[in-house]
């Protein structure tokens, strides 16, 4: 129904002509409504063969959308991400921004573009006045609202044109799983490598300084020496993912005074080794007191007793450092018995 319809009762009082009717300007109302220019049926209302084609169209578009958003998932999946192409004007980029830039922007375009092609072709484009209403609606008006939203789903013809309808549908499912691919990007499951660490049975303990292997006659008492496992090479790729978890902190505390009794077991003549990563947030811990035989973590301050453990007794540390167990090879070497037994550096979700 166009503006020019309403009936004259629907009207605002005071107004005495149809709602969108041109009026001439006056004192009272200085703005002239230039009314409503009458409907033109578009080639679509009237011939079902150029209706189809526009159907078709739509269809195709959403066909393309959905097979952009399999060309994205299968670039992100089978490009790799040091390739790069040549293109003009651009140069050389990379190959796998650019694949995953053109089938994302096409497959979002195509969407936008059918559903514009859809609404401006096919669905009805009558233009409709409505008056405004209280807020508080009489069930005559829910009614009209009700048996205006059934006229506007006939007229979407969406229950009628199924093509549309199945490409659409197809289209919507399948973009989000662009989304979800990219979550791959997070980068690989840690699985359980965050519970183990390069130490093993056998490992030297190798010197920080020197990258020697280290005797028992190499550390005094109230020394502090840092040591990392056999093997591990600084100029290797990973380096220093692999130190952040194997760094080593080892004292020697005459054995008398080492007051927990698994920590005395896994020394060796008072030489104990500790994960030098701090529990709190991962910090490396540097300073060592030899009377109180406590380390401190320059960070937040959070002060483990090496003497006892390695328990927290101050600062906010969740849990104390771990220890490894360590022996002397028939060489004379410090060696690792095994790794650590928990995992080293800050708590997290899967710790237990």
């Amino acid at each position: 129904m166009s503006s020019q319809e309403t009936p004259e009762e629907k009207l605002p009082a005071g107004q005495d002509t149809a709602y969108g009717a041109v009026r001439v300007a006056d004192e009272k109302n200085p703005f002239a409504d230039p009314g409503l220019p009458p409907h033109e049926p578009r080639v679509q209302d009237i011939d079902e063969r150029a209706a189809k084609r526009s159907e078709r169209t739509v269809a195709l578009l959403f066909t393309l959308s959905m097979l952009a958003t399999v060309g994205f998932i299968a670039s992100f999946v089978r490009i790799p991400v040091d390739a790069s192409v040549y293109i003009f004007p651009l140069g050389h980029i990379s190959a796998l921004n650019f694949a995953l830039g053109m089938t994302l922007g096409v497959a979002l375009f195509a969407i936008g573009a059918g559903a514009v092609h859809w609404a401006r072709t096919l669905m009805s484009d009558h233009e409709i006045a409505d008056e405004r209403h209280p807020v508080s609606a009489s069930p005559e008006v829910r009614e009209q609202v009700m048996d205006d939203f059934r006229q506007g789903a006939k007229e979407s013809v969406l229950g009628r044109r199924k093509l549309i309808r199945n490409t659409m549908f197809g289209a919507l499912a399948l973009f989000p799983l662009s989304g979800v691919v990219l979550l791959r990007d997070l980068g690989p499951l840690p699985g359980t490598s965050l519970r183990h660490t390069l130490w093993a049975k056998g490992k030297l303990l190798i010197n920080m300084n020197t990258n020697e292997p280290m005797r028992p006659s190499d550390i005094i008492v109230g020394s502090l020496t840092f040591a990392k496992p056999e093997g591990l090479d600084e100029h290797e790729h990973g380096f220093l993912n692999e130190i952040a978890k194997a760094a080593l902190m080892i004292v020697r505390i005459q054995p008398e005074d080492i007051k927990d009794k698994r920590e005395l077991e896994w020394s060796h003549e008072g030489i104990v080794a500790y994960s030098k990563i701090c529990t709190h947030v991962g910090c490396p811990i540097s300073l060592y007191e030899q009377q109180t035989h406590h380390a401190l973590c320059p960070c937040h301050q959070s002060t483990f007793d090496l003497s006892d453990g390695a328990r927290v007794i101050f600062g906010p540390a969740g849990h104390a450092l771990p220890q490894l167990r360590i022996g002397v090879n028939d060489e004379g070497y410090l060696e690792a018995l095994g790794d650590f037994e928990e995992p080293v550096g800050p708590a997290f979700w899967e710790r237990g």
